[in-house]
Order: C-alpha cells, then sequence, then structure tokens
C-alpha cells in the first residue's frame, strides 16, 4: 500500500500529516508510527496527525507523538492541520474540528497565520518553583533566572517529566524567562518525543496563564518567543477561570510524498 503524506511545522514543531477520511492507514501499527517519525530512518517528525472524518464538526485530529503513540492535544499541530484542511478544500478560513480534549475552532488567514481556541483552563496547581496545568496536554512551568541559550533543557526536563512526582503519565516542561511586561522566551521539553523541541503550543499556551497566574504580567494578550519563532496568546479572564483561549502563529506547508506499508 502507498501512503500519501504532507509535512508541516508550526514554528519548527514539525508534523507528518495524512488523510485519512478513507481510513486506510494502519494507525493501530505503532512501529510503523514510530519509523515514519524518525529523523534518520523515515520521513523525521515529532509527530504524526491523522484527518479523519467527523460527524459533528468539519474533521477529527488524531494525533501521535514521534514514540508511535497516541497522545493529548498538539497546539501547533492542531495549527497546522487547519492549514492541511484548507489545502484539501475541506474548510475555507474557519474550522471546527474534534480533537482528543473536545472540539476546537480555528482561523486561518491570507498570510497562513492560524489562530486555534484553545481548551478552558480552570484548574491551577501554583507551587513556590511552578506552575501546572492542563492545556490539553499536562504542563509543567517555571520561571528560571539562567539565560536560556545555554540551559540544558534536555537534562532538566527528563529529570522532572520522570520525577516520582509524574510517575504516572508524565509531564511537559517549559523553563521560561521573562523579556518583558507581557513578552517572554521558553524552551520546552516534550514527553513522547523526550528531548526539546523547537516550538509547543500547549506549552506556550500554559506559559502565558502561568504568568499571568503568578502576577508576572496583568496582560491577556502574551507574546512568546520559542526556539523556532514566535507565537501569541490570547485570553479572557474571570478570577482563576480561563477562557477564549487562542493560540496564534503561522503554520507552514514544507513538501509532501508517498510512502509504502507493507503489514508484516
Amino acid at each position: 500500500m502507498t501512503i500519501t503524506f504532507y509535512k508541516y511545522h508550526g514554528t519548527g514543531n514539525d508534523f507528518i500529516l495524512i488523510d485519512n477520511r478513507l481510513e486506510t492507514f494502519p494507525k493501530t501499527d505503532l512501529v510503523y508510527i514510530e519509523q515514519l517519525c524518525n529523523r534518520r530512518f523515515g520521513i523525521g517528525a515529532d509527530g504524526l496527525i491523522l484527518l479523519e472524518n467527523d460527524a459533528t464538526a468539519d474533521f477529527k485530529m488524531v494525533y501521535f507523538n514521534s514514540d508511535g503513540n497516541e497522545s493529548t492535544m498538539c497546539g501547533n499541530g492542531g495549527r497546522c492541520l487547519v492549514a492541511f484542511a484548507k489545502k484539501l478544500g475541506i474548510i475555507n478560513e474557519m474550522a471546527l474540528f474534534n480533537a482528543v480534549d473536545g472540539k476546537h475552532n480555528a482561523h486561518i488567514a491570507q498570510n497562513g497565520i492560524v489562530s486555534l481556541q484553545m481548551k478552558d483552563v480552570n484548574e491551577i496547581e501554583i507551587a513556590p518553583n511552578y506552575v501546572f496545568l492542563n492545556t490539553g496536554s499536562p504542563h509543567y512551568v517555571t520561571l528560571v533566572n539562567d539565560s536560556l541559550t545555554h540551559f540544558q533543557v534536555k537534562a532538566s526536563g527528563a529529570a522532572i517529566r520522570y520525577s516520582e512526582q509524574y510517575k504516572d503519565g508524565g509531564t511537559n516542561v517549559n523553563f521560561v524567562n521573562q523579556i518583558s511586561e507581557n513578552h517572554f522566551r521558553l524552551r520546552t521539553y516534550e514527553r513522547g518525543v523526550e528531548d526539546e523541541t523547537l516550538s509547543c503550543g500547549t506549552g506556550a499556551t500554559a506559559t502565558a496563564i502561568a504568568m499571568n497566574v503568578i502576577g508576572k504580567t496583568n496582560s491577556n494578550t502574551i507574546q512568546l518567543d520559542v526556539e523556532g519563532g514566535k507565537l501569541k496568546v490570547v485570553f479572557d479572564k474571570d478570577g482563576s477561570q480561563f477562557t477564549n483561549v487562542n493560540l496564534i502563529g503561522p503554520a507552514s506547508f514544507v513538501f509532501n510524498g508517498s510512502v509504502s506499508y507493507n503489514k508484516n
């Protein structure tokens, strides 16, 4: 069987996208998915996303980490899938799609900037040295005093991700510097990838909310510098409730091709 794929990235967070509306992709073959995501023996990507039919929305998003396992919500991946859906002619400027954490509205502008509505957030753990919250995926957010340029993200992130505290499912880990009142830089260790990625959409969203919660900013429009570019997060806040949370940034087509699948 020949499988057609498309490669997209959102600020350097890259994905293999596949139109699976005919349900022909072997999504139970996790070894094959991991192989496709491998950067030396496959196409190479931080994750693989299937676009599928949905009875109550324009389409459905099914997301797999690069380790082959189906995972929680991916913000940058969701934005890329919206751009992919437009390329396929499924949508025009507006989209409603289903993901593992529920329905998401999105808008794609003529310049390719995608605004994706994320889940509401109302449960936030505030500790002396970190904030923990779920923005579709679990995130540990911590400010660091050192420059992020030479910060050991993989080692430090893995230590937290595999700590006793998060032994039941792990967590993504975000290391943050403040640039100005509503402008932050972050680097993210992603579980499932088990390494730093150039960008993490749910991590950027978590960082924006966390910085507001601990009083580092009073703004509801947060600029975020990630290793692969720039993102923006906007939200409404009522007490400890965060609603109308939108992740905004580019979603770029890279190339497309085909691969073979031979069932063992």
